[in-house]
């Protein structure tokens, strides 16, 4: 079983954003000693939820101050980007840090990224799409041309190539059965999103390999990184009370409706309620062991992509969960 980090650069206004980096900095090393697999930088534009509006230039830095921890983008927004320009980012990247790219791609959900670069939600899967195809043919072929809705392109040679050949290990994230369909058609592998309910995370495994077996690709050797909401604690009471506030945090922050967009909500539900309930993985370590190997059978979860809810969650993982799985 493996596990990675999904970081983020909250800021709350109250302290510099530069400390707030500086923190995450410093975790990031802490992972890089720590069994950990991969850190994963998300972009997110306009938003205190985490300022990381280039993970490509946050990822090099990393690289810098890293020696063996791969760093994955989950996810770069790829609709509002040209493609040659993002390939060229990615593929410096890939060298710069001596092949640790994990690459990761997303329409994304923000109404105010869709508004400022002028993408609309209704065309973002189409132009995601497309341009993730520009940026693996440009990877793969020396020279590309191509013909498409949003961009057309003639002869062009993409320097440099990335390190990791034939190109970095590519996931698309998915999160609605028609997107999870979309992916499986192409043969991409997935992310997998962090407010499905770990029941709800199971059922979309199974379609996913489903609709891979369908549209004639191996589902077998794939690692699917499935992202959740950790809260660790001396006792499985502060464990709770973490998740709680963390998950009020979070729909606070992604905007009403947004993180419950496409998940089995009943009407009586209170949102918070249910992170803790049904999404988050919280307790003692001692409890957090035994949690993440039942998911490991009932969620066929073979790939952890924690985002711990406090710094103490973080460590107590590091220190006295992760050595045991």
């Amino acid at each position: 079983m493996k596990f990675g980090v999904l970081q983020f650069f909250s800021w709350t206004r109250r302290i510099p954003l530069e400390t707030v980096y500086e923190r995450a900095l410093d975790r990031i090393a802490i992972m890089d000693e720590g069994g950990f697999d991969a850190v994963w930088l998300a972009e997110h534009h306009f938003n205190t939820y985490s300022v990381c509006p280039s993970p490509a230039l946050m990822a090099t830095h990393v690289a810098a101050r890293t020696k063996h921890l791969r760093i994955g983008t989950a996810v770069t927004l790829a609709a509002f980007h040209h493609p040659l320009r993002l390939a060229e980012d990615l593929a410096m990247l890939d060298i710069l840090s001596g092949g640790r790219l994990n690459w990761g791609a997303g329409r994304g959900f923000d109404l105010k990224e869709f508004g400022a670069f002028d993408v609309t939600p209704e065309e973002s899967g189409d132009k995601l799409y497309e341009c993730v195809d520009v940026v693996l043919k440009a990877f793969t072929n020396e020279r590309i041309s191509h013909a498409g809705h949003y961009w057309d392109l003639h002869d062009v040679e993409l320097l440099p190539k990335p390190r990791q050949q034939p190109h970095p290990p590519f996931w698309m994230a998915a999160t609605s059965p028609d997107s999870i369909r979309r992916a499986a058609s192409c043969g991409y592998t997935i992310l997998m999103d962090p407010h499905a309910s770990n029941a709800e995370i199971g059922r979309k495994q199974d379609l996913y390999r489903e609709a891979l077996v369908a549209n004639g690709h191996d589902p077998a050797g794939r690692e699917i990184p499935v992202a959740r909401l950790i809260a660790v604690a001396a006792t499985d009471a502060e464990a709770e009370e973490i998740a709680r506030q963390g998950a009020k945090w979070t729909i606070t922050s992604y905007g009403p409706g947004t993180v419950n967009a496409g998940v089995d909500l009943k009407p009586e539900d209170d949102p918070a309620e249910r992170y803790v309930r049904d999404v988050a993985i919280h307790g003692s370590p001692e409890k957090m062991v035994d949690r993440i190997q039942e998911l490991r059978g009932t969620m066929n979860l073979e790939y952890l992509m924690c985002a711990p809810l406090s710094h103490e969650s973080f460590m107590l993982f590091t220190e006295k969960v992760l050595p045991r799985l």
